[in-house]
């Protein structure tokens, strides 16, 4: 391999960790990884695919894949279960600038079994048909496809809850217009003249 391959290789991998990146991180999540390990292992897997003699065909489904293979090995180690036990609380790392929205979005997909929370993942985040996820969990389309059904209405179910929650406590800090006080009811009260008839034309 000559300089300029290296150097083509990698500006097309720097590339790639641009355009993938995040949503693997993001999947790592889903699998059950905090936010630093998700981190570890989408670096890992780039420096591997830099490795690779041959470049994969479909590149995304390449790291989609081992990705998972990556984190599913991590999780089987005890220690690092372990310790996963006690991050569990912050499943995503909040942003500086996250909206109250999208806290709601994360905390609901939190809530849904990893099988459905992947699927919905690798769907909306990754752009994956039923038929590229089954075959990436060595599951039917159909299985698939329902759990990706299931999630979607947990979710719903979840963020109308949490709409309504808010709404409530909106209503609860909702303006009162003033009241009368003992104070108030001291002053003396003003009569204005009613206004004069309109003359005639």
């Amino acid at each position: 391999m000559t300089l300029s391959d290296v150097q083509n290789r990698s500006e097309w991998c720097e590339a790639l960790y641009e355009a993938e990146a995040a949503k693997l991180i993001l999947y790592g999540r889903a699998l059950g990884l905090d936010h630093a390990e998700a981190e570890d292992i989408v670096q890992e897997v780039f420096i591997a695919l830099l490795a690779l003699e041959e470049l994969p065909a479909k590149p995304s489904h390449y790291l989609v894949r081992a990705v998972r293979n990556r984190a599913f090995n991590y999780r089987r180690s005890l220690w690092r279960r372990w310790v996963r036990e006690w991050e569990s609380h912050s499943w995503f790392e909040p942003g500086s600038g996250e909206e109250p929205g999208e806290a709601a979005a994360v905390a609901c997909l939190e809530k849904l079994p990893p099988d459905q929370r992947e699927v919905i993942v690798l769907k909306i985040w990754h752009h994956h048909t039923f038929e590229e996820i089954g075959s990436l969990l060595q599951k039917s389309p159909n299985t698939v496809a329902g759990r990706y059904r299931y999630g979607l209405e947990r979710l719903r179910t979840c963020l109308a809850s949490s709409a309504l929650n808010s709404l409530s406590v909106s209503e609860d800090n909702a303006y009162e217009p003033d009241r009368p006080t003992a104070r108030s009811l001291d002053r003396p009260i003003v009569l204005l003249d009613a206004a004069p008839p309109l003359s005639g034309s």
